[in-house]
């Protein structure tokens, strides 16, 4: 059901989203936002709209301690972030458990010039080469952003929805694009 796509250029995060609402066979457009801003936080998400719907209107995540062990951004993601995204879901019945399992949905997240990719077991991940895709569609989207680097950063970020659009028909025009500047 859809394709998210961030990278980072100049110290600023883009993430780009189409507009697919996929159910069996069927695709149709939909309004709500697939990517959005949530205080210090561009999120890009897929899997549930109500996932996204509690990610953009119901997250809180407490403040980035100012402590050396605190202040490192992969370790405030997996251990405040993650396990505030999860509470949420888990209390509002989103999470699923099975065989002993939480899950959620996957998701990008820009934060202070960084993206990261949450995964459905709440994993935290970083790519190394500075750009991800999450969704049906990201397979297209990540050999379109390695095909298009030199580009202007929201152009390659939309090029990219483009060809997953193309090839998968589970992604669909409009798309968005959010900065988050760095």
């Amino acid at each position: 059901m859809t394709c998210i796509v961030g990278l980072v250029d100049k110290g600023s995060v883009y993430i780009g989203a189409d507009s697919a609402s996929v159910l069996g066979w069927t695709s149709r457009v939909t309004r709500l936002p697939k990517v959005f801003q949530r205080g210090p936080f561009l999120i890009g998400y897929t899997s549930s709209f109500r996932m996204g719907q509690l990610l953009q209107h119901s997250l809180v995540v407490p403040a980035q301690g100012s402590s050396r062990l605190e202040r490192d951004d992969m370790r405030f993601m997996v251990t405040v972030f993650a396990e505030s995204v999860r509470t949420l879901l888990k209390e509002r019945g989103v999470a699923k458990i099975e065989a002993n399992a939480e899950s959620g949905g996957q998701f990008l997240v820009g934060y202070k010039s960084r993206l990261y990719s949450v995964m459905s077991d709440f994993q935290v991940n970083e790519m190394a080469d500075g750009y991800d895709a999450v969704g049906a569609g990201a397979e297209y989207a990540l050999g379109a952003l390695r095909a298009l680097r030199g580009t202007a950063p929201a152009q390659r970020v939309r090029k990219a929805l483009e060809v997953s659009a193309h090839f998968n028909m589970a992604v669909c025009a409009p798309f968005f694009v959010r900065v988050l500047r760095g």
